[in-house]
């Protein structure tokens, strides 16, 4: 029989970064017909969020814990779960989609299988896709992604029947009434866009030169994470270390904290293609995708071609305040006229029909296989100690125990290390290579 409306779900959520735990687990909140039990699980890596870039998510989760591959496909072995949400970078959901397919082998009663993407998808579109394939629920998080998804899908004769149109699962808060006092302005920093020095320092001195022009505005800019902390990508330039040669004024200030929270306060919202952008849309709050550096599909801005939010600092400094174009913005699925709360009524009725189908589930059956891309699929799996079926490769992690105390200090250590060469020694060496 069907599951009940009102039952509550166990959904695991695997996550490698603070963003895609952000996603996974409010993605498990909204997918889920009643308030569900969250297991969260993190895979081990470069960016796997510290405990404070947790706290500021401000995600809960009923238990919560670091994984590598191995361990956590030996809990999927044994545990049983209705939903399973895998909120990781396509290579890591590709590894994991056939690391379950292994385990999961002589099971009908596994988990329906959840996955999609973060924000805005700007770039490598079709093969994060593709790497994305076989789950049984691909989210787009608007109508033109579901479009463009299905789109190559059918274009590579894959099954398309998995995409499934919902919103950004994270929107929310109240609308935006009106000015505060002060006039607030946030610039929503990018820990990778832009990337150079020359780019990045730029936006920080016009940020810094508006609050000059402005002093009876607080102007504020929102970092993602502190110094030696990861997110979804590699920071090599931090806002911070730039700010710190510079005089600011007493009306500019750096902050951090949830992004809702900051939205409370904000009269203008400033990125160059951040997903905090379609946050601030969604609440009606002004909003402005910068033109400064080009409107390039590298910088991510093209993305809000038509969407009447572009402008540059110059615009912004004389005054300038950006109004939407409607028709995008529904295309966006930030669903700012009101219907946000049926935007996952899709995905939980594809959820109860999967986990109400007779006889179970069928095996994950994924676009890339041995067969299809015996060039490309035994590198992605392997990055994860897997063989091309899935099972693992002979030296891999030992996943038939827990790691143990000195393995967990030399997991420590060895992140710490990585983060350090990304964040000092790799800028003094790249600035020693243009000499």
């Amino acid at each position: 029989m069907p599951p009940s409306n009102t039952k509550s779900l166990r959904i695991a959520v695997l996550a490698d970064s603070d963003t895609r735990w952000k996603w996974g687990a409010s993605t498990a909140g909204r997918v889920a017909p009643a308030a569900p039990v969250v297991d969260g699980f993190l895979l081990r890596g470069r960016a796997t969020p510290t405990p404070r870039q947790l706290a500021e998510v401000g995600v809960r989760a009923d238990s919560l814990r670091e994984v590598t591959a191995a361990e956590f496909l030996r809990v999927m072995a044994r545990e049983s779960y209705d939903v399973l949400v895998l909120a990781l970078v396509g290579g890591g959901v590709q590894a994991v989609l056939h690391g379950l397919r292994r385990v999961w082998e002589d099971r009908t009663d596994r988990p329906v299988v959840v996955t999609g993407y973060v924000g805005v998808v700007y770039e490598k579109l079709a093969d994060g896709l593709l790497l994305r394939h076989g789950a049984d629920l691909v989210l787009a998080n608007s109508r033109q992604d579901a479009e463009r998804f299905r789109q190559v899908y059918e274009g590579v004769g894959a099954d398309a029947s998995s995409v499934t149109e919902v919103a950004l699962p994270f929107l929310g808060g109240a609308p935006y009434t009106g000015e505060h006092e002060p006039y607030t302005v946030v610039f929503a920093a990018q820990p990778s866009v832009p990337e150079t020095r020359r780019d990045r320092t730029y936006l920080l001195e016009r940020l810094v030169r508006h609050a000059r022009l402005h002093p009876g505005r607080e102007v504020l800019l929102k970092l993602r994470s502190r110094p030696g902390e990861h997110t979804t990508h590699l920071e090599e330039l931090p806002y911070q270390k730039l700010a710190q040669r510079l005089d600011l004024p007493p009306n500019f200030r750096l902050v951090y904290g949830n992004m809702g929270e900051v939205l409370d306060r904000t009269d203008l919202m400033v990125t160059v293609s951040s997903t905090a952008a379609l946050e601030s849309l969604h609440r009606r709050v002004p909003t402005v995708v910068l033109t400064d550096l080009g409107v390039r599909e590298a910088l991510g801005n093209h993305h809000f071609v038509g969407s009447g939010c572009l402008a540059s600092w110059d615009q912004l400094d004389a005054g300038h305040r950006p109004v939407p174009d409607e028709e995008w913005v529904a295309r966006q699925g930030v669903a700012a006229d009101g219907g946000y709360g049926s935007a996952f009524d899709a995905a939980r009725e594809r959820i109860a029909e999967l986990l109400g189908r007779p006889g179970g589930l069928p095996p994950l059956a994924p676009y890339y296989t041995p067969e299809t891309a015996p060039g490309y699929l035994p590198g992605v799996l392997a990055r994860h100690h897997l063989a091309p079926d899935g099972s693992l490769l002979p030296g891999a992690p030992a996943a038939d125990r827990e790691p143990g105390p000195v393995r967990q200090i030399v997991r420590r250590a060895a992140r710490g290390a990585y983060r350090h060469g990304v964040q000092r020694v790799a800028p003094v060496i790249r600035r020693m290579g243009e000499l």
